[in-house]
């Protein structure tokens, strides 16, 4: 059985880690690459790193920042954040990110996906994906959460896959930054229709609500922020628990 994956989640605004309830209210939670090393040290298995202003202030993706956390670190690292063409995604890469994600830009020019996989490969393409209930629906949002588009989140992620992309990170808005527990039915609903990994985002309070996401929601990987970077929970207590609970993971 595959090992489950715990992926901390830097989300950076001018150089700094911030973190946030619901998309607003960012709070300072450190520097980047310091928690970067730390959590390559305590046994994250991968890192993912989104500029979550970069889309809105039209800005590339802080290519410099992520030169200094690849170097530091020795775990897989995800790159977000104003990605919209060929060009950001080569510089990215090679400045030592092992994959990139896109969102707005993926969006707004579904075709990219199509090149971006071809010329990079499905591996290192990873959708993410921000979305929120309204009325009955599951609906996709662009601009780091505050854009509403037309886009379903089943139809939307069936598409993305079929173009290319080789995993998708699921953030729920009205989870996220509540600590109240993943969005377990989507997470589920995904993980079982589509082909490729399905990181879960959003919502994490405790380490039962990883064993729920995982066991219920069927996740490839849970991803979270806060209570990492304020250290509610320690990412070797929260492996053992789940090993203690039957979910396989790398120690």
């Amino acid at each position: 059985m595959l090992t489950k994956r715990i992926i901390p989640c830097l989300d950076i605004k001018d150089g700094k880690t911030v973190k946030g309830v619901n998309f607003i209210n960012l709070k300072d939670a450190g520097d980047p690459v310091e928690l970067g090393i730390k959590y390559a040290e305590f046994g994250a298995d991968e890192l993912v790193f989104l500029d979550i202003t970069a889309t809105v202030e039209k800005r590339k993706t802080l290519v410099e920042l992520v030169k200094r956390i690849a170097q530091n670190i020795n775990i897989p690292f995800t790159v977000g954040g104003g990605i919209n063409d060929v060009d950001a995604v080569d510089a990215l890469l090679n400045s030592g990110a092992d994959k990139i994600t896109v969102n707005s830009s993926a969006v707004n020019n579904p075709s990219l996906i199509d090149e971006l996989a071809n010329r990079f490969g499905s591996q290192c393409i990873v959708l993410s994906v921000d979305t929120k209930k309204v009325g009955s629906l599951q609906k996709i949002f662009t601009n780091g959460g505050r854009t509403e588009t037309n886009k379903e989140l089943v139809a939307w992620a069936t598409e993305a896959v079929n173009r290319g992309v080789g995993e998708i990170l699921l953030t729920s808005m009205d989870h996220d930054g509540t600590k109240e527990g993943f969005a377990i039915e989507i997470t589920k609903q995904l993980s079982e229709m589509l082909s490729v990994p399905i990181v879960a985002s959003g919502g994490a309070g405790n380490m039962e609500h990883f064993v729920d996401v995982f066991r219920k929601g069927k996740a490839d990987a849970a991803l979270a922020a806060s209570i990492f970077h304020f250290g509610e929970i320690g990412i070797p207590e929260l492996k053992k628990y789940l090993l203690n609970n039957n979910i396989p993971v790398r120690l």
